[in-house]
């Protein structure tokens, strides 16, 4: 059997991820038409072979498969609000930043006009647009994902979530909050070192260096806290107390702010206090997760 052909690509909006976005399109030898409000943006592209569309009907006509990396939910609305009637029967992936309500509208509003829908985040940088560096999250219409897998993967390496809309968002959020955490851990070491003449770009390698080794500890994070088995982790509440209440007393002495990390403390001394000092810290996840949320 011979491989399907290439489907045409339009990209809607050639802003930070637009360009990269076409870019990687047009580099895997997809037929790909381009539209910006500034249609001068699109210069670089069609210098590259990209077809320059004058509407954005004319650059939802142009294939079966639309990517929208606008700006966020009320762009994707309006930049499409002329083209509804030729979404009939082609595929809406929206990379907008959004929330799972958002998403879950907007499908339903693409579903209206014929649509097949995706949501999608981007874990990625422009410059890891392409790479195995990057990777976005999807959700919606199985079909659509199943279908159009290989053009998604020309962006990043693809991941499903299910058929609910917001579950993409839902899973971003997740991985933003996991960074968050991670990079206001870093400002605050920052600013009780810079407070003993250690510059920030001096910590910044044996930072990176030992987050990327608490980067593996996660699988077993993930294995206690799924199981809810406690009892055998090696790093415990207690031994995570006196850690917490060390680098609190050392910021306090130095002037330091130590907002970031009240709140865990405030966690495990609950843990503690209820009677799981010598369970593993993975046991916090019993202080945050939902109590409506049975155990699997």
């Amino acid at each position: 059997m011979s491989e399907r052909a290439k489907p045409p690509v339009t990209v809607l909006g050639l802003g930070r991820m637009g360009t990269p976005i076409a870019t990687a399109f047009l580099d895997a030898g997809y037929p790909t038409t381009v539209w910006n409000r500034t249609a001068g943006k699109a210069d670089a592209l069609v210098a590259q072979g990209a077809v320059r569309a004058a509407t954005v009907t004319e650059a939802v006509t142009a294939g079966p498969l639309v990517i929208a990396p606008l700006l966020d939910h009320d762009a994707v609305r309006q930049t499409l609000g002329p083209a509804t009637a030729a979404l009939r029967g082609r595929t809406l992936v929206n990379l907008a930043n959004s929330t799972p309500d958002h998403a879950r509208e907007l499908a339903s509003w693409a579903g209206g006009h014929g649509a097949d829908y995706l949501d999608g985040a981007m874990m990625a940088l422009p410059q890891t647009v392409a790479t195995p560096e990057g990777f976005f999250l999807y959700s919606g219409s199985q079909d659509a994902f199943t279908t159009y897998r290989r053009e998604l993967e020309v962006m990043a390496p693809a991941h499903y979530f299910g058929a609910d809309p917001g579950a993409a968002e839902v899973h971003d959020l997740a991985l933003l909050g996991t960074g968050y955490a991670a990079l206001a851990g870093f400002l605050h070491a920052a600013a009780l070192l810079d407070s003993v003449g250690t510059t920030p770009e001096v910590f910044a390698p044996l930072a990176a260096r030992w987050l990327h080794g608490m980067a593996g500890f996660l699988p077993e994070l993930a294995r206690e806290a799924g199981a809810a088995a406690y009892a055998e982790g090696v790093s415990t509440v207690d031994l995570n107390r006196a850690g917490i209440d060390g680098l609190i007393d050392l910021s306090r002495a130095n002037g330091i702010a130590t907002d970031v990390h009240e709140p865990l403390k405030a966690l495990l001394d609950k843990r503690s206090a209820d009677g799981h000092g010598q369970d593993s810290f993975s046991s916090v996840f019993e202080l945050l997760r939902s109590q409506d949320t049975p155990r699997r």
